[in-house]
């Protein structure tokens, strides 16, 4: 994966606040590039220095393999949750998963200003990488 793309994931990632939440596939759309797959190799693979808790499956569910320490955070932060989170952070069992139509990020202006000077960056970089260098081309 490239590294721009990379870079631009977790700039976006890193803009999400504490209680606040969107899913893999809205950070794709936000910067215009990839898709939920994509967004979620990144964070898999180089997400840890960034609040990868607050992005999620469009359903709502936590990073699978981390839903206790996800848990913990989001309690912590105030996330709006569904289900027997309770139960899960006392036993182990039980479903729950983010209320993502009450926890997800709306940007304020500011905040989109910011996303779209990401995603034009992303923009320029790929398409400078991606023009072939054989001297002919305009």
């Amino acid at each position: 994966m490239r590294t721009e793309y990379v870079e631009a994931v977790l700039e976006v990632a890193a803009m999400v606040p504490a209680g606040a939440a969107v899913s893999y596939g809205d950070i794709a759309e936000l910067l215009g590039a990839g898709g939920p797959r994509q967004v979620g190799s990144v964070l898999s693979h180089h997400g840890s220095a960034v609040p990868w808790w607050r992005i999620l499956k469009a359903n709502g569910d936590a990073p699978p393999g981390h839903e206790h320490d996800a848990l913990a955070r989001y309690l912590a932060e105030g996330t709006p949750l569904l289900g027997s989170y309770a139960e899960f952070q006392r036993t182990g069992e039980g479903r729950w998963r983010v209320d993502l139509m009450a926890a997800r990020w709306a940007p304020s202006e500011p905040d989109f200003d910011r996303i779209d000077a990401i995603a034009e960056r992303l923009d320029r970089q790929l398409h400078k990488l991606s023009v072939p260098n054989d001297e002919m081309s305009v």
